[in-house]
């Protein structure tokens, strides 16, 4: 089974370490590990955020299921692109399991993001005075309802949910 491994960690400040652990973790499961930055970019690309683009929906067309870092990232909620990985994945149809390390719901993590602490009872508000959806999930109700599993943990807790 091949599975794209999405996240926000292409960008981590050695990225490429990064990857080859994560694909060790997955083939050590008997999957076949589709990294975003196993693409070759060429140094003269005169487009180059296009070329990752096409290049990494071609990994996500091609995979059996995605496994998604939905950790939050520069602030309270997972990466944008992500995100969208995820979305473009569920309409191919594609399998999508989800983890996170915390499964803190999203009104502490808003409010603690912003150094407020939870008060006991809601509605809860943002300091922009916006709602903030108060149904005990650690991620958006559309991401969680969508995907197929939201492991709390790490890569290794959200393969346990795909078969080979």
């Amino acid at each position: 089974m091949k599975i794209y491994l999405a996240g926000p960690d292409v960008f981590d400040p050695n990225p490429l370490a990064v990857g080859e652990e994560l694909k060790a973790g997955a083939r050590r499961h008997g999957f076949v590990p589709l990294y975003p930055l196993d693409n070759a970019i060429q140094t003269d690309d005169p487009n180059p955020s296009l070329t990752i683009y096409k290049a990494n929906i071609a990994l996500i067309a091609d995979a059996d299921a995605v496994v998604a870092n939905l950790n939050p990232f520069r602030g309270a909620e997972p990466d944008s692109g992500t995100v969208w990985e995820v979305g473009y994945a569920l309409g191919l149809g594609k399998r999508v399991i989800g983890y996170i390390g915390s499964g803190e719901p999203m009104v502490g993590r808003v409010l603690v993001n912003e150094g407020r602490t939870v008060p006991p009872v809601g509605p809860y508000f943002d300091e922009e005075n916006r709602s903030i959806e108060d149904f005990g999930h650690p991620l958006n109700l559309m991401l969680m309802h969508s995907i197929e599993h939201l492991a709390i943990g790490s890569f290794e807790d959200a393969l346990q949910y795909l078969t080979v």
